[in-house]
Order: structure tokens, then C-alpha cells, then sequence
């Protein structure tokens, strides 16, 4: 049996064991209150409701009129509180509808919708309806995935299933736990896109394997898609190397998956296109995992979007208090260390991550020695070193140079680096300036061209 890899990454400890056998079990806040961000992927949204107004389970609140949009919904029924910013995932405030529970479950659900014999258009607009995103952690709306330029011609959808990060284990748990909805959210993008389908698996997880196929070959869809096994390995559940990986194929720099022939999608998501068709569901709850040293029972849950995490203490999870030293909004390689716990779950929150001192670095910086570990583990094949020089000089140009911009922040260099430089953070930094730099660059090109046309 073939297993498929890419060059570079690391092997960090996966703790997978310490919930991959917790079965994915349903809870809610104990607030009785969901506190939604207006946008969670796409183009910014604007709220539909406001304070005062009663919501019913599934209901829009909050979307644009723009293509990039990508509405949101009312994880439960009730009353909205309030609107107002609030902290998420990233240390952000952004506007968040606040909705308390009417302890009732009244829904407004769309009617089901047969997906292979539907309008193709149709079916793209079921999806956007449904407010449907990446729930691998990008949050791109799904619609606009699933629907590429003309001339991108797409010959696989692979469906990544590695979920490479340690401690995540909630992909895991639901394709044990929903193999045929996996396999049926699958078969509708197949009939969208007219491609062929693969299940890339790490092979921590070849155990599963059979249970897919044996749905594969159930519903008749053996010549249709298949599941192929790939390394356990960081980062290989990154979209640029999963392709590279299953496909032998290079997403040029810049370019997006379409642009080598094939779409990817999270195991989450094509459950979440399952639910969309069959019940009408949009996307108003997902699975993740609460794992780490500090955790006293690690798990994997089910719960409204806009679920606090610490509305979900003591009462479906609690954590030793005096060794939580850190506290991760996703894993611990690309996720994001967070104050407090008073964040709420979003439709891209695949895991909340307690770490204790012994699994996490809380030490000084030592001046960067060159000794090229960070290049050597480069998925990217960037040198982070050349990179993090020119930030440090101040020359962005010459760090665009080096591929700054082309960095994915898997965070393989931190983890290598024997001086505990934080690389990842120092990119992300160098990112933002350089786009504030292009977006100033845009406004003053406009202007001027607006400027010249005036005097003419």
C-alpha cells in the first residue's frame, strides 16, 4: 500500500490518543446564550436583525448583497439580546449578534433538496443559502469553491482528511461516526464539478480506511471516488501540500488549488453540504475538539455556533486551573493563543487547545544562530531566516522577495528552531504591513488616476 507524501515538515507528538476514542457528544451553553460574528468567511456581512427581534433556529441574520458573501444563521431559537463587538478567535473585536434562548426549538430550516437532480445553479445557491464554509479553519465560502471560472477546468475534489494538527481528533471522530454522510456530501460537489473524488487519509488513521470504502462501494460510487493514505506528517492537511502529496501536482506561487486542476474540502464541510440538502440545514453547528495536559477529560463535542467556551465550564468539560499556561483557539502549530476563554466557537473552530508548561515553549528568544533548520523543514522551500532578516532591516520589498508572502504560517520553523525565535509571529507582522503598504499603493493610484482625469 502506497503512501503518499511532500518534502520537508515535521513530526510533532500528535496526543492523538488522548481523544480520537471520545465519541462526538452534543452540548450547549450553559448561558443559554449564543454570541454569533456577523461574518465568518466571505465578503463582510450586515445584520438582518435587531435587538429585541425573536429568531427561529436557522434563520438568516446576517448577509451581503456582494458574490463573496456568506450568510449566517441563528444557532438557536430566541430573542436577540444585543449587537455589539465582541473578542474571537485571532483577539479581534468584531460585531457579533447575541441571541438568548426562548428554551424552545422552533426552526426555519429551507425544504430538502434533491442534489443530482436538481439545477446545478440551483444547487450552488442551496449551498450559499446554507451559509456553508471551509470549516477546516479559512472559512472560504464554499459556494464560490464550488463554482470555479470557466476556464479552470477541475479534475479532482479532494476531500482532506488528514487533520494533521496535534491534539484534533474531531474529523476523526466523524468519519467514524458518519461515514455515509461524508460519502454523500462528496458524491453532491462530484456532481457539481464533474470530477473524481479522493479521500486523502493520514495513515495514524488507516483504520478508517475500509469503513469508507465499504460506503464507496455501497452506494455504488467505486468508480467515482477512492481513498488514498498519506503520510502523518505537519503540515500535510495544508491545501499546497495535500496536493502535492495525492496528486504529484505544484500550486504555483500565488495561485489557488483550481489553478492545478482541483478543489479541496474539508471533512466538516461536505457533511455540512449533506445536511444543507437533505434537511435543509444551514450550517449552525459544528464538531470540535477539547484536548491538552491540562484538560481533566479531553472530548469531542457538538455545539451551536457562537457557543462561548466558557459557557461550556465545568459542565461538559473542565481544566486544571493552576497548569493551563496556555490556551489555543484550534492546535497548537497554526492556531491562536487566546486571553481568556470568553470566545466564541465559530463555524472555522475545529478545537480549543489547554496547554500545560511542559507542552508549550514560554521562554525568551535567543538570538537567531543561521543554522538553517528552519529551511530544511520548509514545506514552502523558503528560507525563513533570509526572510526574517530583511523584516528585521526593515526592507519588506526584499522579504516579498524571499516568498514572504508565500508563507502559509504552518509554524514547522518555530517548532525547529533551536533559539525560539517566533518566526511565524514576525511573518504574520511582515504580512501585514506589506498589505497595508499595497492597499495605500491602490488609494493613491486611484487617486491619482481620478486626479488626472480631472484636469483633463
Amino acid at each position: 500500500m502506497k503512501i503518499h507524501t511532500f518534502k520537508g515538515g515535521v513530526c510533532p507528538d500528535e496526543k492523538k490518543e488522548l481523544s480520537n476514542r471520545c465519541p462526538i457528544t452534543p452540548a450547549f451553553p450553559s448561558s443559554k446564550t449564543v454570541t454569533i460574528p456577523v461574518t465568518m468567511g466571505g465578503a463582510p456581512n450586515v445584520p438582518l436583525v435587531k435587538a429585541g427581534d425573536l429568531v427561529a433556529k436557522g434563520q438568516k441574520i446576517a448577509d451581503g448583497d456582494k458574490f463573496m458573501n456568506c450568510p449566517v444563521h441563528a444557532s438557536i431559537a430566541g430573542k436577540v439580546k444585543k449587537i455589539q463587538n465582541c473578542v474571537v478567535t485571532g483577539n479581534q473585536e468584531v460585531p457579533c449578534i447575541i441571541i438568548e434562548s426562548d428554551g424552545s426549538d422552533r426552526t426555519e430550516y429551507m425544504p430538502p433538496l434533491d442534489p443530482f437532480t436538481c439545477d446545478v445553479k440551483d444547487a450552488l445557491t442551496r449551498i450559499r443559502e446554507a451559509g456553508i464554509v471551509g470549516m477546516g479553519g479559512a472559512s472560504f465560502p464554499a459556494h464560490v469553491k464550488l463554482n470555479p471560472p470557466e476556464d479552470k477546468e477541475i479534475d479532482y475534489v479532494l476531500v482532506n482528511a488528514a487533520e494533521c494538527e496535534p491534539y484534533l481528533t474531531c474529523d476523526e471522530r466523524t468519519m467514524q461516526e458518519m461515514p455515509e454522510k461524508v460519502i454523500d456530501g462528496l458524491a453532491i460537489i462530484l456532481r457539481l464539478v464533474g470530477a473524481r473524488g479522493i479521500i486523502a487519509l493520514e495513515d495514524n488513521k488507516a483504520y478508517i480506511k475500509p469503513v469508507l470504502e465499504e460506503q464507496i462501494e455501497k452506494h455504488g460510487y467505486g468508480d467515482d471516488m477512492s481513498v488514498c493514505l498519506v503520510q502523518t506528517k505537519y503540515p500535510q492537511g495544508s491545501e499546497k501540500f495535500i496536493v502535492s502529496a495525492v496528486l504529484g501536482v505544484e500550486i504555483p506561487s500565488g495561485k489557488l488549488p483550481a489553478d492545478a486542476g482541483c478543489i479541496i474540502s474539508n471533512v466538516g464541510t461536505v457533511c455540512a453540504i449533506s445536511d444543507a440538502f437533505r434537511f435543509g440545514m444551514p450550517l449552525i453547528e459544528r464538531a470540535l475538539t477539547i484536548s491538552g495536559g491540562a484538560v481533566v477529560k479531553p472530548c469531542n463535542i457538538r455545539v451551536p455556533v457562537g457557543t462561548l467556551v466558557s459557557d461550556l465550564m465545568p459542565d461538559t468539560f473542565s481544566i486544571i486551573e493552576d497548569k493551563a499556561v496556555k490556551i489555543i483557539s484550534g492546535g497548537p502549530m497554526m492556531g491562536f493563543a487566546m486571553a481568556s476563554t470568553a470566545f466564541p466557537v465559530a463555524k472555522g473552530t475545529s478545537g480549543v487547545t489547554f496547554l500545560t508548561k511542559r507542552e508549550t515553549y514560554l521562554v525568551d528568544e535567543d538570538p537567531c544562530i543561521g543554522c538553517g533548520n528552519c529551511v530544511s523543514v520548509c514545506a514552502m522551500h523558503l528560507s525563513p531566516v533570509l526572510i526574517l532578516r530583511e523584516l528585521k532591516a526593515g526592507n519588506y520589498a526584499k522579504a516579498r522577495r524571499f516568498g514572504l508572502m508565500d508563507c502559509v504560517e504552518c509554524g514547522c520553523c518555530a517548532f525547529i528552531c533551536p533559539a525560539n525565535v517566533r518566526i511565524v509571529q514576525r511573518i504574520r507582522l511582515g504580512k501585514g504591513v506589506v498589505r497595508q503598504q499595497m492597499a495605500d499603493a491602490k488609494i493613491r493610484a486611484e487617486l491619482e488616476k481620478k486626479n488626472a482625469g480631472g484636469e483633463k
